[in-house]
């Protein structure tokens, strides 16, 4: 199986903020699966902008289809029309999320056409039983971490490590995706210890050709 790539986006790591909508562009043309929105100093209205252009490019329908899932803001992700809703450990229950969406799939709504059963409900996790729990209450994915040392999360203390990746992703039976410091020079480290896949900023935003990274990476899987 074909390694999960999902670039999460963060306008102030680009080199001019305003960039934001053309690299969600550049990383649906490279073949990047999900585009993670996570801007979380937006206010709803220009955040609900940034969605809607990347549902509008995201190429629903098509062979180059990208995912598109909105952190944390369930109604942005409803209103713009995106493929799910990424959940932190502040945000709603998954449980009450997910019964939510069985509910709305029992009322045959729909979404881009498709049913709610197929809206995306992702969980951040930073210990084995988060991530058991997140499986247990009925999300479809969880992203753990941070594995590796990364600057924006040394306050919250050491990395999780390779060895706590692998535990994870042999006990649950969703898709476990790596964060936290991923480079392409560590990427295979964590799909090697059972990883579905990467998610990840700097790498995707800083790349200068990323059609060939995304190839690079998929070659790891």
């Amino acid at each position: 199986m074909r390694p999960l790539l999902c670039y999460v986006t963060d306008r102030n790591a680009l080199a001019e903020r305003a960039d934001l909508n053309e690299r969600i562009a550049l990383a649906i043309a490279a073949g990047i699966d999900w585009i993670q929105i996570r801007e979380k100093d937006l206010p709803a209205r220009e955040l609900l902008a940034v969605t809607r252009a990347a549902v509008k490019a995201s190429g629903a329908g098509s062979e180059a289809h990208a995912r598109i899932i909105v952190n944390d803001r369930l109604d942005v992700a409803l209103a713009a029309g995106a493929d799910g809703v990424h959940l932190r450990e502040s945000s709603a229950p998954v449980a009450e999320v997910s019964a939510w969406r069985r509910e709305a799939a029992s009322r045959n709504e729909t979404f881009r056409g498709r049913s709610m059963r197929e809206f995306l409900i992702g969980a951040s996790c930073h210990s084995l039983e988060t991530a058991r729990a997140a499986e247990r209450d009925g999300a479809d994915y969880v992203i753990f971490g941070p594995v590796f040392s990364t600057p924006s999360k040394e306050k919250f203390g050491a990395p999780q490590g390779i060895n706590l990746l692998a535990e994870v992703s042999g006990v649950v039976k969703i898709p476990v995706l790596a964060v936290g410091g991923i480079t392409e020079e560590n990427a295979r480290e964590c799909f090697a210890a059972g990883a579905a896949g990467i998610a990840a900023i700097r790498m995707f935003s800083e790349a200068r050709d990323l059609a060939a990274l995304v190839g690079r990476l998929r070659g790891m899987g």
